[in-house]
């Protein structure tokens, strides 16, 4: 257990290129399944600091735009050897200065409750982790009168406004590169758009994410399409636990195996709006 004392030892800095596998290795401390390749994307969408230790890495906060006045915190992680002296909350309080947002989102594991409460974020919901390889997925049948259908480069207006007006954040920076990453279907009715869906390889195989529908039922068409193209895939989502899906996804075995704590400083967001509601985040650190 790091002391007060070797905090004061330690500096901080903006996170670089040439930090990430030290990052890495971090949160593979924890067992979180991020690649380089994962810690990549957030660092080109979002900004990050490291804090260093006799010119070790020891620690990482990041933080990626959602608005002109809010944005999302994630990845702060402090290394196992060097927690006890403060330095979550020294990490923490950094980020939130650097990135200005008034109002920050972030999603809290139950070791990092106690902080963020003591920091002024406040519970605002649950998001549930669900895992695990589809094989027998059900089939994606659209009702009478709509179809699913690639995300065109056209449809990109359409996507970042469902995705606002369900979630009130702007992701416009990370649905661009998560459709750069990956794959979006779209499920149209007349040629409009009523509900998205994503997909990406994340850690062990691939994320689920964001899903927007106007309810359950279409909700559930969006996700079996994408278990279904991944059939017997290492396939991970999180959800919000309140929205329905967590039965049913038990049932695929793309099982719960842990959850987290939607906290919002500053402003409360906006509710959907009647086009649409989150079914799947993007990622807990992205939101």
């Amino acid at each position: 257990m790091a002391t007060v004392q070797q905090s004061r030892l330690m500096s901080i800095r903006a996170m670089e290129q040439t930090d990430l596998p030290a990052a890495q290795k971090l949160s593979m401390g924890e067992r979180w399944p991020h690649r380089i390749n994962d810690w990549q994307m957030m660092l080109d969408v979002g900004q990050g600091l490291v804090a260093e230790m006799n010119d070790e890495i020891i620690a990482t906060a990041m933080w990626f735009p959602a608005g002109e006045d809010r944005g999302t915190l994630g990845m702060v992680i402090v290394s196992r050897q060097h927690r006890g002296a403060g330095i979550g909350r020294l990490m923490t309080e950094a980020a939130i200065e650097r990135c200005g947002y008034p109002t920050l989102l972030l999603n809290a594991t139950a070791a990092g409750l106690p902080l963020y409460r003591r920091l002024g974020f406040r519970g605002i919901g649950e998001i549930a982790q669900h895992q695990g390889a589809a094989f027998a997925a059900p089939i994606a049948v659209p009702e009478e009168g709509e179809r699913i259908r690639p995300i065109g480069s056209n449809d990109r207006d359409r996507v970042r406004a469902m995705v606002a007006d369900a979630t009130g954040l702007d992701r416009t920076t990370v649905l661009d590169a998560a459709l750069e990453h990956g794959q979006g279907v779209a499920l149209a009715r007349d040629e409009r758009l009523i509900g998205v869906a994503l997909s990406r390889r994340f850690g062990r195989g691939y994320a689920i994410g964001p899903v927007i529908a106007p309810d359950l039922g279409r909700a559930k068409t969006l996700i079996s399409h994408w278990l279904g193209a991944r059939a017997g895939s290492f396939t991970r989502i999180d959800v919000p636990s309140d929205c329905g899906l967590c039965d049913w996804l038990d049932e695929l075995q793309v099982t719960r195996v842990a959850g987290v704590v939607t906290m919002v400083r500053g402003s409360a967001l906006a509710d959907p709006t009647d086009d649409g509601r989150s079914f799947a985040i993007l990622a807990q650190a992205l939101g």
